[in-house]
């Protein structure tokens, strides 16, 4: 079973998340990180083969304090392709795109200002 894990502190790295799992059995253990500046994004995957096992690191880890931060641990669930996340909508607007801004209301905003 793969879980998520989440609210991680920042300095915990690939082999820190799998110590965390240790005890149970954990496989892998990945730190999703930022592709520019390679820093943790503070969340990560656990890979747990046995389910039981991995249903007692939820119920065991979730909210458990780690460093100050109560990690979020749970079943992952596939990511949803941006594609297909759902758009909002905005008001008398056929398109997506976020609605301009009014001119004369900017106008107006910075002539109170100069004032």
């Amino acid at each position: 079973m793969k879980l998520y894990v989440g609210n991680l502190p920042w300095k915990i790295d690939d082999e820190g998340l799998k110590e965390l799992f240790a005890s149970y059995d954990a496989e892998e253990a990945n730190v999703i990180k930022d592709k520019f500046s390679g820093r943790s994004k503070g969340f990560g995957f656990v890979v747990i083969s046995d389910d039981e096992m991995a249903k007692k690191a939820i119920s065991e880890l979730h909210e458990k304090d780690i460093e100050g931060r109560p990690l979020t641990v749970s079943e992952a669930r596939p990511m949803i392709p941006r594609d297909d996340a759902p758009r909002r909508e905005y008001e008398n607007s056929e398109s997506n795109e976020a609605p301009s801004a009014d001119p004369s209301a900017i106008a107006e905003s910075q002539a109170e200002e100069n004032d």
